[in-house]
C-alpha cells in the first residue's frame, strides 16, 4: 500500500519531523510453529509484520488489514501481547514515534506471499532459526510467544532507551 495519505499529509505540515503515530505488530504462526516475517522494502531488514492504525480504526482491524496487505494471509488477533513506543528513522530522514501494539495472531487461510511494494519477501523461519531483527521486532515476538496472558509494557519511569541498553 505504500505510505497512508494520512501520513503524506502530516508530512507537507511537518518535513522529516517526529510524528507520533499509532501501529501494530503480528506475530503470526503457522502449523509446523514457524514465524511469519517480511523482509521491508525501505532498508531491507527482516521484521514482524506491522503497520500504522489509520484514523478511525480499531488496532485488530488495522492487524488483520496489514497482514493480508503486505502477505496475502488472513489471520485473527488471538491477544494483546505487547505495548510499547518506539522511535524509528526512515532511510529519507522521516521520524517517527510508534505507540505499538503487538499481537499473537493465528493463521486462518493463505500462502504466505509478497503482496504489495513494502515487502521484499515473505517467509516462515524456525522460531529459533530467525535471521538478524532490531529490538523493536525481537521484543514483539518474545513477549507475543511468552506463555503470559497479559499484555507486556514497559515499566513506569523506563524509556526504549532504557530497555535497549538493558539488552
Amino acid at each position: 500500500m505504500g505510505v497512508p495519505d494520512y501520513i503524506l499529509r502530516m508530512r507537507k505540515h511537518v518535513g522529516n519531523d517526529l510524528l507520533w503515530l499509532p501501529s501494530v505488530s503480528a506475530v503470526v504462526c503457522n502449523s509446523a510453529g514457524e514465524l511469519l516475517l517480511g523482509q521491508r522494502a525501505d532498508d531491507g531488514r527482516w521484521s514482524v509484520v506491522s503497520g500504522f492504525v489509520e484514523p478511525g480504526e480499531q488496532p485488530a482491524t488495522a492487524v488483520v488489514r496489514e497482514v493480508e496487505e503486505e502477505t496475502g494471509l488472513r489471520v485473527e488477533p488471538v491477544r494483546l501481547s505487547s505495548v510499547v513506543s518506539h522511535p524509528h528513522t526512515y532511510p529519507n530522514g522521516d521520524r517517527c514515534e510508534y505507540l505499538n501494539l503487538g499481537f499473537r495472531c493465528r493463521l486462518v487461510s493463505g500462502t504466505a506471499r509478497v503482496n504489495d511494494d513494502e515487502s521484499l519477501a515473505v517467509e516462515w523461519f524456525p522460531a529459533d532459526r530467525l535471521p538478524e531483527l532490531d529490538a523493536h521486532a525481537r521484543l514483539v515476538i518474545d513477549r507475543a510467544l511468552a506463555d503470559d496472558p497479559t499484555a507486556w509494557y514497559l515499566p513506569a519511569g523506563m524509556s526504549w532507551e532504557d530497555l535497549a541498553a538493558a539488552r
